[in-house]
């Protein structure tokens, strides 16, 4: 059993295995009460009985479809309401492997809905109660393929490019208003992820798949360190600081009241 003192409420999208599942384990041992937002109750309702049992938390089970206008609306009713809440946990999302040209268009357009008008809207209602109480903290789940969106599927690395970039807007916006923003962009993970987007984790190399329990080990850790940004397998911070710094330093030079001399004609 944790100690009874709690950490306030995270609300956790996708919380019904994987990833999310993993961070519903990680958060009620670190003394969070819960509220496990998924389509599936039955796995659902016996993770929270799992969680509730080993740790003493509270946890509370919504059944949600959050690529439908009715599934946003009842979560935003829950961040719009619940003073417990201090973390939201954006984690739901979809994926796709296959190129565009080979794509469907209505499966595009539900990822989209799923992986970026959610995750805004319940961010969007969730700040407003979060800086009202002094803090809190906004966990978001991007991908690799936000800084490497050749690898996949264009229209998934463009969802995850738009939660990286609208994560670090957030920083730029509440950090001074006590909220903790984080993106975290996992590699390949071992979930049923791939199964949904098409390509098996089985078919990839096993040097390239992370352990769920890992990824999100890696991710609280980088939390913990303070990190805007977390990529659980990247060896060396620096790397991405000198990635962050190439961008920032572009800043100056973004706008001007005259294009370039190199894109003037001659």
């Amino acid at each position: 059993m944790t100690s009874t003192l709690s950490k306030g409420t995270a609300l956790i999208t996708g919380a019904s295995s994987g990833i999310g599942a993993v961070y519903a384990d990680r958060l009620a041992k670190r003394g969070y009460d819960l509220v496990l937002v998924a389509r599936n109750r039955e796995r659902l309702n016996a993770l929270a009985s799992r969680l509730t049992t080993e740790t003493g938390r509270t946890v509370e089970v919504v059944t949600a479809d959050l690529g439908s206008e009715e599934g946003i609306a009842r979560i935003e009713d829950i961040l719009r309401t619940d003073a417990s809440i201090t973390m939201l946990v954006n984690n739901a999302g979809v994926g796709a492997t296959a190129p565009l040209l080979q794509s469907d268009p209505a499966k595009m357009d539900a990822m989209i809905m799923l992986n970026v008008v959610s995750l805004s809207r319940l961010t969007k209602t969730a700040a407003p109660g979060l800086v009202e109480r002094g803090g809190g903290t906004i966990i978001n789940i991007s991908s690799i393929v936000a800084v490497a969106p050749e690898r996949l599927n264009g229209v998934y690395g463009g969802t995850k490019a738009f939660v990286l970039a609208f994560s670090q807007s957030l920083h730029h916006e509440l950090a001074d208003k006590g909220i903790r923003v984080q993106a975290v962009l996992p590699g390949a993970t071992s979930t049923e992820f791939w199964d949904v987007a098409g390509l098996p984790v089985s078919n990839l190399p096993e040097s390239i798949v992370m352990s769920a329990e890992d990824m999100v080990d890696a991710s609280l850790a980088g939390l913990d360190q303070g990190e805007l940004v977390t990529i659980p397998a990247l060896p060396d911070a620096a790397d991405w600081n000198t990635f962050e710094a190439a961008r920032q330093a572009l800043g100056p030079n973004l706008s001007h009241s005259r294009p370039a001399a190199r894109l003037l004609s001659h």
